[in-house]
């Protein structure tokens, strides 16, 4: 299919021979150039061989080059709504600066998005400059709340997140842009903390003590990444080549899982179409368990390409040296600092809540952090609206973000209020965790549907000839079964926290590799002090 394009057409001919419009050809080599280029940075600028300010300039440089590559003109974007954010951060000041900068990288985000939608190409998938700019976004936001509790608010009113987050100093705006716009993350993301790619870039590295089950700091593991020399003699040597070692069995295992999404998205996905579930003879034809396996199996056939653009994006960052979370229990490396998702978890999910806990997972911290914490009133709701605002201007959007609070709210109920009977007995509990995961993957596929049609028109086939049956079934589960309602930063609060996943936040902020500070007087024994009382709250 043939499609417009802003960005280069130097692989036109590799676009006519893979049947593939050229932009996402461009995307798809500029990715691999990007793998490369990490592997490049990483042996021959990291941060023990060159300065912070070398690895700035190059990797911002390198990663507006892959913008423009990809997308022409329509990379000055990305700049313009980085400096704007930045000029306001400084003439705002600490105190509103995190308001205005959230309004106005949001806002732009929805104009450039609607210009693209209504004006351009409404309805096409092909990667365009849009999807940079929700990464961007999310940068923009989460950096600007971080300042704003780093300089403005007192360290008391901040949860345990929030503290270890914190900026203290402001950014210079080339730390700023290479933030925004470096090669490893302009394309694909995924989103990090200004903590997290600071460390990387400027080498430095921390203590971190390790909790063990009974509660106690035991084991301290040095948190730095792996220096690329190996002629360094003695222990640390092999302590670097065991990290060399790890890190190049991570992106190898990214890479394979990257290659058998894009084979099995370029051969099975396309003949398991989701618009098939709207169709006329279909819905006439088909029985009710025919009609709702294929929603499911179409559904599952549409998310190889979203894990081959996060997988690929994931590897590119560890080929940096960027990633790398510490050691587990066992003492193996982990390179998931900043994964987007877990598959394995995604594909069993036996909970609505679970499956939103292992895809997108920075968005999801994203929202977390910015939103749902930080509301006064409904936050559930509040949250799934922004999403919703921040993927787009397309109805069915809105559509499924608005079935997704109906969704999560009945499957909390339903959890909360009848999941206890059926933990007693093993043979009991297999049973409910396979009917949970059937209830769930089922939910899951009649919740998205729309966010794959786009369109009203179509959505609302779907869901009235399905009567709308999850939406009744989730209103009068919300109507028998009482919904715990408790206090806002209470520990009953617990309970009620939606998709943002309390385990997840709390597995990052205890083995995260690189919070760091951003002065002199933030030192490392306060880091990871603020970790571990995270982690006990």
């Amino acid at each position: 299919m043939a499609t417009s394009t802003t960005g280069s057409t130097l692989l036109q001919p590799l676009s006519n021979a893979v049947r593939l419009p050229v932009d996402q050809v461009n995307f798809v080599v500029c990715q691999l150039f990007a793998l490369l280029a990490a592997v490049w940075f990483r042996t021959y600028l990291h941060s023990s061989k060159t300065s912070p300010f070398i690895r700035h300039v190059v990797a911002t440089l390198l990663g507006l080059y892959l913008a423009l590559f990809c997308f022409g003109w329509y990379a000055l974007h990305f700049v313009i709504q980085s400096g704007i954010s930045y000029y306001i951060m400084i003439i705002i000041g600490v105190e509103n600066m995190h308001k205005y900068c959230f309004v106005f990288a949001l806002g732009y985000l929805t104009v450039c998005q609607i210009t693209r939608v209504y004006i351009f190409d409404y309805g096409q998938y092909s990667a365009d400059f849009s999807g940079p700019m929700m990464i961007i976004t999310q940068k923009i936001t989460s950096l600007a709340f971080e300042i704003h509790d780093g300089m403005f608010r007192k360290n008391e009113d901040l949860t345990p997140s929030q503290r270890c987050l914190a900026v203290r100093r402001m950014p210079s705006l080339l730390e700023y842009l290479s933030y925004n716009c470096n090669f490893m993350g302009i394309l694909a993301g995924p989103l990090c903390s200004y903590k997290d790619y600071i460390t990387f870039i400027e080498g430095r590295s921390y203590q971190l003590q390790q909790s063990e089950a009974n509660g106690k700091e035991d084991t301290k593991y040095e948190q730095t990444d792996p220096s690329p020399n190996l002629s360094i003699v003695g222990a640390q040597s092999g302590v670097n080549s065991q990290k060399l070692i790890s890190v190049f069995i991570a992106v190898a295992q990214k890479l394979l899982i990257c290659g058998l999404s894009l084979l099995f998205h370029m051969t099975i996905t396309k003949t398991l179409p989701v618009e098939y579930n709207i169709d006329d003879n279909f819905r006439a034809t088909a029985s009710w368990p025919v009609r709702f396996f294929y929603l499911y199996v179409s559904l599952m056939a549409a998310r190889p390409k979203y894990y081959f653009a996060w997988t690929l994006a994931d590897a590119i960052n560890n080929a940096a040296g960027f990633g790398f979370r510490g050691y587990d229990k066992n003492g193996v490396t982990r390179w998931d600092l900043i994964s987007n998702l877990r598959i394995q978890q995604i594909e069993f999910s036996t909970s609505f809540k679970m499956f939103l806990d292992n895809w997108n997972i920075q968005t999801a911290l994203w929202l977390k952090r910015v939103c749902y914490e930080r509301a006064t009133f409904s936050p559930t709701i509040q949250t799934f609206i922004l999403s919703a605002i921040w993927h787009g201007v397309y109805p069915g959007y809105y559509l499924t973000f608005l079935t997704g609070v109906l969704m999560t709210l009945a499957a909390r109920a339903i959890r909360n209020n009848i999941r206890h009977y059926f933990v007693e007995s093993p043979a009991v509990k297999l049973c409910y965790d396979i009917v949970t995961w059937m209830a769930t993957q089922v939910a899951i596929s009649y919740t998205v549907v729309p966010f794959v049609l786009l369109s009203v028109k179509p959505s609302v086939t779907f869901y009235s000839s399905c009567y709308f049956c999850l939406h009744i079934a989730s209103i009068l589960v919300l109507l028998v079964f009482p919904l715990k309602r408790t206090q806002k930063g209470s520990k009953k609060h617990e309970n009620i926290q939606p998709v943002w996943s309390k385990k997840l936040e709390e597995e990052n902020l205890l083995q995260k590799n690189s919070y760091s500070t951003t002065n002199n007087s933030f030192s490392q024994k306060e880091e990871v002090t603020c970790r571990y009382q995270a982690l006990k709250q």
